[in-house]
């Protein structure tokens, strides 16, 4: 199923494992999982862990979230799935699949490796971002006993604009999908979110340009129809047993003009659209709104992530692992 662990491009701390999963009609297909393992002074085999799933035209690089879990005793994994960052590989289309449910395979692969590290009993929390978390409450629903809880930022629960626009798009969307599954769709991305993030343009943060490009990878079109398939699902209704937390900024500033404003705000997904559907996600759904949060709320600026960090310390508080 996978190699050895071996140095991760995050630094001495990291390493990786590369998962091999079955072949698609662009050749062989990996996942990447990595695991932040800094050397301990007194070193236990932890019985909690958290596997962290990115967004779109993404890839696992937020270094904080993986100290902020392992200081509260929990092993951090993060997947880099198939077709993205360290799993991305030369002839690939970047992020495509044509349905979400094809990310079964590697969610259920990292979690076998992590039993094997830290043995079956060991309670697994799943920490999704974006598209990640929509993938994420799709895949807990189906699998019910699987984890301890859910923690999701920004989770992608619909499109903007809301079901509304879904329904009137989907057939056109369909109809391309049908002839030409992997025609790219025009890109919409005006490259705001990576100005408000990128240290090269008054942000923090440093990250690789070829894996989390600006603009994002093209959308295509077969796998905006998987994802409005999964956003139809939500709206129907998930049943996910296990507490959920759902973090989002307090506001959005989609515009197409660019505004200082955005560094503090949402530019990417409509926040009070996720508020709205997050509660059909199960039945003990906790909703946080971060103020002054941006899209990815631990790449926020100080002290807003803080503050997110201090939101799941409470929630964890309040609901434990299960």
């Amino acid at each position: 199923m996978s190699a050895e662990w071996g140095p991760d491009i995050l630094g001495p701390d990291y390493r990786v494992r590369t998962l091999e999963l079955r072949p698609d009609d662009e050749g062989d297909v990996v996942a990447s999982l990595v695991r932040y393992a800094p050397p301990l002074a007194d070193p236990v085999r932890p019985s909690r862990a958290v596997l962290y799933i990115h967004g779109w035209s993404d890839y696992f690089f937020q270094t904080g979230l993986a100290e902020y879990w392992q200081s509260r005793g929990a092993a951090f994994y993060a997947l880099d799935l198939r077709k993205y960052g360290r799993s991305l590989r030369p002839g690939q289309t970047p992020g495509y699949v044509d349905d979400l449910a094809t990310y079964d395979e590697e969610i259920e692969a990292a979690l076998d490796v992590i039993a094997g590290d830290l043995g079956s009993r060991a309670r697994v929390m799943i920490n999704a971002h974006s598209t990640g978390g929509l993938v994420a409450a799709l895949w807990a629903d189906r699998h019910p006993g699987a984890l301890s809880g859910l923690v999701l930022n920004s989770p992608y629960l619909e499109l903007q604009g809301s079901s509304a626009v879904r329904h009137i798009s989907a057939p056109a969307i369909a109809q391309i999908a049908r002839f030409q599954p992997k025609a790219p769709l025009p890109n919409i991305d005006p490259g705001y979110y990576s100005r408000t993030l990128s240290s090269q343009s008054g942000g923090e943060w440093t990250y690789n340009t070829a894996w989390r490009p600006t603009p994002s990878f093209p959308v295509r079109a077969g796998w905006l129809l998987a994802v409005m398939a999964g956003h139809a699902r939500v709206a129907r209704g998930l049943s996910i047993p296990q507490p959920i937390l759902m973090c989002a900024s307090s506001r959005s500033v989609i515009s197409p003009r660019w505004s200082e404003d955005m560094r503090h705000a949402d530019v990417v997904l409509d926040v009070e659209l996720l508020a709205r559907r997050a509660v059909q996600l199960g039945p003990c759904v906790t909703i946080v709104r971060i103020r002054g949060g941006v899209h990815d709320l631990t790449l926020s600026p100080e002290p807003v992530r803080t503050r997110f960090y201090a939101e799941i310390d409470r929630w964890v508080a309040a609901y434990g692992w299960g």
